[in-house]
């Protein structure tokens, strides 16, 4: 069960509601430790006192903000407690607005809220109704880890999620960031129009399990290759830049191969569809039953595996790769009789 990384009071009106904050989403990147080149021994960091070349406890490490002059003056945790909104244990809504009129800039983090006790469910499921039928957010401000946020409560899901929102002076301009926008310049009509096909074509309904992190997958490779002393092959380079004068025949090739890979509406899921019929006309033609899928190293397996879009393939072991296809070839049979 995971831990509540804050709690505290969430109040609208003079209705007060106790809370647990949650993180809501993790992050599956592969961390690396630094190394020595040629000698292959850790590299760490350390608190170093700058002037002794001692090491120092985490314990006896303070917050200090320099003021010149090789000044700082020292807070300690508490102070800032102390100064803190509500103690840093209140999330006050101040006000309601509607969903669409926050723009997606400003949001940063998500976190789930929950109530602290079966006792308080009931005004917690009351805002959580009434924010989903009105199709609005709770706006708000707290102060967590000696940082004040701007917060955005809404209901999603059956839960109450909080965002943490971007405050206005940390939203950049545009129109100073990027010199190159296009100004006054606008496409032709045909453009226009070819272009909009081409979105139309390649609509797909929103499923985020569609989409998986394949540059995970591929340095897991690099990395069980280079165990066995083996190499991988190099990605394909990026696509080069479309010039002005290519515009329209691209766009048309585009919508002709879009339309040619599944069509409008789910094309994605017409690719997908592809593979898998592609992958089992592969083990037709090469005798591809059980019996040649267990002949297969596990390398060959997950090539397999990738063409016939099987999820969580880069976690299988060798025997998990085997039933997977299995079960895969055995659908695409069912289909296809």
């Amino acid at each position: 069960m995971a831990r509540p990384i804050w709690t505290g009071a969430l109040s609208f009106g003079l209705v007060s509601l106790p809370v647990k904050l949650y993180a809501a989403t993790r992050s599956h990147t592969i961390r690396f430790h630094q190394l020595e080149r040629g000698t292959g021994d850790r590299v760490r960091n350390r608190r170093v006192n700058e002037r002794t070349g001692e090491d120092v406890r985490p314990d006896d490490i303070v917050k200090g903000l320099d003021v010149g002059d090789d000044q700082y003056v020292v807070v300690e945790p508490e102070e800032l407690d102390d100064i803190a909104p509500g103690r840093s244990k209140a999330l006050e809504i101040s006000g309601f607005v509607d969903l669409d009129e926050v723009e997606p800039i400003y949001f940063d983090r998500t976190y789930y809220l929950g109530p602290q006790g079966e006792e308080h469910q009931k005004v917690y499921a009351l805002l959580r109704d009434a924010l989903a039928e009105s199709h609005r957010a709770g706006i708000a401000t707290f102060v967590m880890r000696g940082k004040e946020y701007l917060v955005a409560v809404k209901a999603e899901e059956g839960i109450l999620a909080l965002h943490t929102l971007h405050w206005a002076d940390e939203v950049r301009d545009p129109g100073r960031e990027v010199p190159e926008l296009p100004g006054r310049t606008e496409p032709g009509k045909g453009e226009l129009r070819t272009a909009l096909q081409l979105v139309e074509t390649l609509t797909v309904d929103w499923d985020p399990e569609e989409y998986e992190d394949t540059f995970q997958e591929s340095v897991q490779r690099l990395v069980d290759a280079k165990k066995r002393g083996e190499t991988v092959a190099k990605a394909e380079k990026a696509p080069e830049s479309t010039n002005v004068v290519d515009l329209m025949d691209a766009l048309r090739a585009s919508v002709d191969d879009a339309e040619g890979r599944g069509g409008k509406k789910g094309s994605r899921r017409g690719r997908r569809s592809a593979k898998r019929s592609g992958s089992a006309a592969k083990q037709e033609r090469g005798g591809g039953t059980d019996a040649a899928l267990e002949e297969l190293t596990k390398d060959q397996l997950y090539e397999r595996a990738t063409e016939a879009g099987v999820r969580g393939r880069s976690r299988m072991t060798r025997d998990q790769l085997l039933a997977a296809l299995a079960e895969d070839d055995g659908r695409s049979r069912a289909k296809a009789s």
